[in-house]
């Protein structure tokens, strides 16, 4: 079965905030729109473990760094003044679930965090039961809650801006400071769309609310391609994800820093891509055909 989606990354001033990243100076929404055709995931399905057996691991230096710079810095549409800079997490990262639908994928989660974990060097991630002490939520909601939950969270005038522009299922946010620092991050999910859509927008939407912001269909290997899907971390977005978090690159970083550390950083993230990168559980998944869309908003004066 073929996959396609449709993406669509927009960047514009707001006026206010959503209440529970207050703190942040400004927000970063990443939207995604999936139509699919679900088969039972009682095991594993042929078309997803002949892709990962099919995938791709040999990357020249040329390669990576395109992705990189194209993923972590730009945006398909942007409005406003344009500052591209690195945008990341400098502090441990813990996430608080928000389980309000059945069935209870919190357990799920707690598996793709601690695989994240597990494929990022420099990262540190992990689940927390203390809402206080996180600064990023996954808010597990019904498939028809979505749009609610949307505009409970974001108000009902940025609410309705992302509903025009598209018809979102999951849902990605990131709150920045003035340096580029990611200090609240957010993502909202469908328990109940299938399998194949939990994953694959689990995966993409946790890695959009660590910082890989764009998505650019030039970029064949990643997941963060409006023609690919994975439903996995695959080992192109591990490459990138792993210069991402190497402590050499620095929250607010321009490509030109960037690039004069690309050198030292890329050896370091080739070799712990290539220890980390090994056969996982069986994977239950299935091969969707899905729409998605995409809508990033910045806030105040902040120039993204």
């Amino acid at each position: 079965m073929s996959a396609g989606k449709l993406k669509k990354n927009i960047f514009c001033s707001l006026s206010h905030i959503a209440e529970h990243i207050q703190r942040a100076k400004a927000i970063v929404i990443a939207a995604s729109a999936l139509a699919c055709f679900i088969a039972p995931s009682h095991a594993e399905n042929p078309e997803i473990a002949s892709r990962r057996a099919a995938e791709r691991h040999d990357f020249t230096n040329a390669e990576i760094k395109d992705g990189f710079f194209k993923i972590a810095f730009q945006a398909e549409l942007q409005v406003g003044a344009k500052s591209d800079r690195v945008r990341k997490f400098d502090e441990p990262v813990r996430i608080f679930i928000e389980s309000k639908a059945q069935p209870n994928r919190s357990a799920e989660i707690a598996n793709i965090v601690a695989d994240i974990s597990r494929r990022i060097d420099h990262l540190d991630i992990a689940i927390t039961d203390d809402r206080q002490a996180a600064n990023f939520t996954v808010a597990l909601v019904s498939d028809r809650d979505i749009a609610a939950t949307i505009r409970a969270r974001y108000g009902a005038s940025r609410a309705s801006k992302i509903e025009k522009a598209l018809t979102p299922q999951c849902l990605s946010g990131i709150g920045k400071d003035k340096q580029f620092r990611i200090r609240r991050a957010e993502v909202i999910l469908p328990v109940d769309a299938g399998d194949f859509t939990f994953y694959d927008c689990a995966y993409e939407e946790l890695l959009q609310a660590l910082g890989a912001i764009n998505d650019d269909r030039s970029v064949p290997w990643t997941m963060f391609n409006d023609d690919v899907q994975m439903g996995f971390f695959d080992v192109y977005d591990q490459y990138l994800l792993n210069i991402l978090y190497d402590p050499r690159i620095r929250p607010g970083m321009t490509k030109a820093e960037v690039e004069g550390l690309l050198p030292g950083v890329l050896p370091a993230a080739r070799a712990f891509v290539g220890n980390a990168d090994r056969p996982s559980h069986a994977d239950t998944r299935v091969p969707a055909t899905d729409h998605r869309a995409a809508v990033r908003q910045d806030n105040g004066a902040s120039a993204n």
